[in-house]
């Protein structure tokens, strides 16, 4: 293989790389513009992240529908779903149920 080829090669190789690298980034905003943060929704051990003073991320609720604890859920359906006991979901943090 000429050196031309192989340079020929590598940039449509890099080409390739960087097209789908772009797709990803771009797939991954439009996702996260349709979804929106929902505290008090997210089953013990199910939250997305934000569980509260002393907690990291991900998986660190202790509480199902711990108010402190928010789950990623679809624009506009975290005020309208449906739980136990009457609980709503909220847009923001919620002093109810949370970890003793």
């Amino acid at each position: 293989m000429s050196t031309t080829t192989k340079s020929m090669t590598a940039l449509a190789l890099a080409g390739a790389v960087a097209t789908a690298l772009s797709a990803v980034s771009i797939s991954g905003s439009a996702e996260a513009a349709e979804n929106e943060k929902c505290y008090g929704v997210a089953m013990a051990g199910q939250n997305d992240c934000k569980a509260g003073a002393g907690t990291t991320c991900a998986g660190t609720s202790t509480v199902d529908y711990q108010g402190n604890a928010w789950k990623a859920v679809a624009e506009g359906t975290c005020t309208t779903m449906e739980l136990p006991d009457g609980r709503m979901g909220s847009l923001e943090e919620l002093d109810r149920d949370l970890p003793s």
